[in-house]
């Protein structure tokens, strides 16, 4: 490991303290009487009074005999001063002329006990008397200048600095830290709404045995002791509705779901939805649920329902408008496309200008045409309502039109920010709604939904009427912190790994979940079509890009999942990592 020339001498000064017989990284409890927020805003009473603080140096002024330090924790920032003969009241001044002068830096954790006073400049402070290190910091932090106009210098600010290094980035912009503080806030207000309504919080499996609940390409992994493929959740709605079967009437959770699709912005392959399902309520019930939910989450959060978003006032007072969609793209596109079959919709795409391809069928053309030529105009929240029955294949029909579901999308600011249905519970229409899912995935497209025959008989046991929703929790912290950015609003958003991160180049079968050891050669193992001509494509070369050999097999993802988890199962091709990336090469 390279070190710079301040991180050998921040090691020269920890050997040197370990030398003066002080440990930079002591065992015992250090105990505090009072945050530095409570000093600040009760000054008047702590005043002449004793305090113990802990916290990080974040600056320091030395001017002979005495000095003055900036003191971080994690309710704010104040100044103490430090008297030589003060914290040294013997004769013995290595405390201060050692310790503090020459072997303490910018980011060392400290404690101090001290009186609290006012400097003639008028500024609180805490005149030290005892000072023990609490933790060496081996690495400088980013020193951020404020000059006398309040404009920052040298600030931390490269994005992909912030997001790798986050620990880094709390400690020296204080705004990121105010954005998770919030997000708790979000989450509590909602935790709160609900329990007043003695609906009950639960939790239900990441790793499930079918990836249910939504259309999303899912993350496979493989479970060692039964042999068996698992997914990673992409939606916990049909283990909640098994819930309901059972007999439980209001259940939420806060779930972590994971998709293996695009990132971007407003996308990251993990993230945190909350889905409430509440028994004989339907849609309508839920909308007014969610305006008064919606309202006072942004009231709990930033004291009203005004927020503002970029350069957009946004309302989150109830109550919010409604439109169906098909009447939202007759507006915005002037196309009627109620009644219109799947050739119809292909058409009016592409004589719209959309990419559009043969694998989609009537669901995604609608969902294509919606998504790009109408959601930005809503950006005052509005309930967009009524799906057509494709694109909704865990929603209940509507009641006036069999051609429609009982569903609606709420849209901020041009996003969706929650979904909501009045669930089906009828299991025959269940089960041909799955069917139908069935026929979009053998025409190609990996998102579509696969049949969960355990969900299906949970609801021939019978399940009450029910409306669900999910809220993304991600998207409603960048609404209520005034953040563009998803990234911004996760501790640890993902990045793609950076060189020299991983200690093993080759990694194991992501989809067997075991070392690629060579047994079987393929002249021994009974291979279908797909199998034998990937298998030929990297035979040609020993060795190939994995995204390159994707997409030279034409396979769609689901069908291209399947295939290398079949070759890496046999030992015929193993996964490798290097420093150019992932490749696929012969055993």
């Amino acid at each position: 490991m390279q070190l710079s020339e301040q991180e050998i001498v921040r090691r020269e000064s920890l050997q040197k303290l370990r030398n003066l017989g002080i440990n930079p990284y002591p065992a015992n409890q250090f105990k505090t009487t009072a945050k530095i927020k409570d000093v600040v805003q009760k000054f008047d009473e702590l005043e002449g009074k004793e305090v113990i603080l802990a916290g990080r140096i974040m600056s320091r002024r030395i001017m002979g005999k005495a000095s003055f330090a900036e003191l971080k924790d994690a309710s704010g920032r104040m100044q103490i001063y430090i008297n030589r003969d003060e914290i040294c009241k013997a004769e013995d001044k290595t405390l201060y002329n050692e310790v503090f002068k020459k072997l303490l830096d910018i980011g060392d954790i400290i404690g101090v006990k001290g009186q609290v006073f006012k400097t003639k400049v008028g500024e609180i402070s805490v005149k030290v008397s005892e000072l023990t290190i609490l933790s060496k910091a081996l690495k400088p932090l980013p020193i951020v200048k404020v000059d006398a106009e309040g404009k920052a210098h040298d600030a931390f600010s490269d994005p992909e600095l912030r997001y790798r290094q986050r620990y880094v980035d709390l400690i020296v912009n204080d705004h990121v830290k105010d954005t998770f503080i919030k997000r708790t806030k979000i989450t509590n207000s909602i935790r709160q709404f609900f329990n007043e309504r003695n609906y009950l919080e639960v939790e239900t499996p990441i790793l499930q045995p079918i990836p249910g609940g939504a259309a999303a390409r899912p993350f496979i992994t493989h479970h060692n002791a039964l042999d068996m493929p698992l997914y990673m959740r992409i939606a916990n709605e049909l283990y909640l509705k098994r819930l309901i079967v059972g007999g439980f009437e209001a259940v939420y959770e806060f779930a972590k779901d994971f998709r293996n699709e695009g990132m971007d912005r407003t996308h990251n392959p993990e993230f945190t939805v909350m889905e409430l399902y509440v028994a004989y309520k339907d849609y309508n019930w839920m909308m007014e649920m969610t305006e008064q939910l919606l309202e006072k989450v942004a009231i709990d959060t930033n004291g009203t329902s005004e927020v503002q978003i970029g350069d957009k006032q946004v309302s989150f007072k109830a109550p919010y408008a409604r439109v169906p969609i098909l009447e939202a793209i007759k507006i915005h596109t002037g196309v009627d496309v109620a009644g219109m079959n799947e050739v119809e919709l292909r058409k009016v795409c592409k004589d719209l200008g959309l990419e559009v391809d043969e694998t989609m069928g009537k669901g995604k053309l609608i969902d294509e045409l919606f998504g790009e030529k109408c959601e930005h105009h809503y950006i005052q929240p509005t309930f967009i309502t009524d799906y057509p029955k494709e694109m909704s294949p865990l929603c209940k029909e509507h009641r006036d039109n069999p051609e429609l579901t009982e569903r609606f999308e709420l849209m901020v600011n041009g996003k969706e920010l929650a979904n909501a249905y009045s669930e089906l519970n009828d299991p025959i229409d269940q089960l041909e709604r799955f069917q139908d899912q069935l026929k979009l995935s053998e025409k190609g497209d990996d998102e579509a939904m696969f049949i969960d025959t355990d969900f299906v008989r949970a609801l021939e046991y019978g399940m009450p009427p029910t409306s669900g929703i999910g809220i993304g929790i991600d998207r409603l912290v960048m609404f209520m912190t005034n953040n563009a950015s998803i990234q911004e609003v996760l501790f640890f958003p993902q990045m793609r790994p950076q060189k020299g991160e991983f200690a093993s180049t080759e990694v194991s079968d992501p989809l067997d979940g075991e070392q690629m050891k060579p047994e079987k050669k393929a002249s021994t193992v009974a291979l279908n079509d797909d199998e034998k001509a990937v298998l030929q494509l990297i035979q040609e070369v020993d060795k190939m890009e994995l995204n390159t050999l994707k997409t030279q097999s034409g396979l769609s993802n689901k069908k291209w999942d399947k295939t290398i988890k079949g070759l890496t199962k046999h030992k015929l091709v193993k996964v490798a990592k290097t420093d150019e990336g992932l490749y696929v090469e012969l055993v």
